[in-house]
């Protein structure tokens, strides 16, 4: 079921947080993804761990679930959250010289995770590009989107 009403806006058009406190407590869970493209040569150096500033997939692994926990400061509207789950997965297509970052977040709550899964995907595609940017400045960070959502009033979300 989906909703035409924009929950983040209140009857005067304002901005506002919106009140989750009489919603009930159910586990939520969200997947989201996002795509980094690069040469053939810069993914050659990020797979064969010769990169100088150490391994890619590490630190683009947790700073997406350094981001996860961080989304409420990073996002105004959203609520601080206790996630009990966060995974960031990275995997290379060397056919299409891609790397593609798959996060899931998850916790027993009253508001969905959504937010999160995005803010982790796409943090662990800008950490991609930062350790990356000296060997190719333009790579290309693309289809960052939510997969999939669990729990919650409007029921669950599949791509």
């Amino acid at each position: 079921m989906q909703s035409n009403q924009l929950t983040h806006i209140n009857n005067s058009g304002e901005a506002h947080m919106v009140d989750v406190s009489d919603k009930d407590i159910t586990t939520r869970t969200a997947r989201a993804e996002a795509i980094v493209s690069m040469s053939a040569e810069t993914l050659r150096v990020v797979m064969a761990g010769d990169h100088h500033k150490g391994d890619v997939f590490a630190t683009a692994r947790i700073a997406g679930i350094m981001a996860a926990k961080k989304t409420s400061d990073l996002i105004p509207l959203c609520h601080p959250l206790a996630l009990s789950k966060v995974e960031v997965e990275l995997t290379a297509d060397t056919e299409r010289n891609q790397v593609r970052i798959e996060t899931l977040c998850k916790l027993n709550g009253r508001t969905g995770v959504e937010m999160e899964a995005l803010t982790a995907a796409s943090v662990a595609a800008l950490t991609i590009y930062d350790m990356c940017k000296a060997l190719q400045k333009d790579m290309v960070i693309e289809s960052v989107r939510l997969l999939t959502k669990t729990g919650g009033k409007s029921g669950d979300f599949q791509v």
